[in-house]
């Protein structure tokens, strides 16, 4: 037996409600079913929409990340996405997604991995064709290894990629914001690795995200970006 439901509305200012009560005279229905009818296509569509997120995730210390990870974890989960990560190997949250079961896209050896020089300094010397080709092999690493599935995919990646330079970085997060995969794409980087770049730098890389999340400990702040004109500082 099928049971009615009864859609309760809410929010409509007056001549939206008189619109919508002469339209439903007019079709011999109530206005209700109208409603009903518009919800029912809305969800169909967004069904059928996959989303390809891009966001962008600010954290101090790995702990702050650890906590969000744990979190992140069970809602992705909850979500049935496919869960996986790429990054340096040894890291605090790699290795926690790693016991996690999260799937490492990771491909062996690491482009970012230590290489010593004759006298002991780190060599940071990278080219561009290079680390975009890496990145490349990192995707697609993921992509098959998803099979069809939508992800949830952590990349710490690109904050190694920005210690050697943000213009790589910007280069391949725009690479990469051009051919979006299904699901969500979290890019994470440290304040610290941040706070030295150039402001015209820092902006295009907030515009690059369709949202810019800021750790605290145990709470997820998010950042809103907007242009304004100077008169906005004169005004309360």
């Amino acid at each position: 037996m099928l049971l009615a439901h009864t859609l309760i509305i809410r929010g409509f200012d007056d001549q939206v409600h008189e619109q919508l009560g002469e339209i439903a005279n007019h079709r011999g229905v109530s206005i209700n079913s109208i409603v009903k009818d518009a919800v029912d296509k809305w969800l169909k569509k967004q069904q059928s929409v996959v989303p390809r997120k891009h966001d962008l995730i600010i954290y101090s210390d790995d702990d702050s990340m650890i906590r969000m990870l744990k979190s992140m974890d069970r809602l992705a989960k909850e979500c049935n996405l496919f869960k996986c990560f790429f990054g340096p190997p040894h890291s605090p949250p790699t290795l926690l997604l790693t016991k996690l079961k999260w799937y490492d896209g990771t491909v062996e050896p690491y482009y970012y991995s230590s290489q010593q020089s004759k006298d002991g300094q780190q060599l940071q010397i990278r080219s561009q064709k290079n680390i975009m080709k890496y990145c490349s092999r990192v995707i697609e690493n993921v992509v098959k290894n998803a099979s069809n599935e939508q992800v949830c995919c952590l990349d710490f990646l690109m904050n190694d990629v920005k210690k050697s330079s943000l213009k790589q970085a910007l280069d391949i997060e725009k690479a990469y914001d051009d051919n979006r995969i299904a699901g969500l794409m979290y890019c994470a980087y440290k304040t610290d690795n941040l706070l030295n770049s150039e402001i015209k730098d820092l902006i295009e890389l907030f515009e690059m995200h369709d949202q810019i999340f800021i750790l605290k400990k145990d709470e997820v702040y998010k950042l809103h970006l907007t242009k304004e004109n100077v008169h906005k500082l004169f005004l309360s």
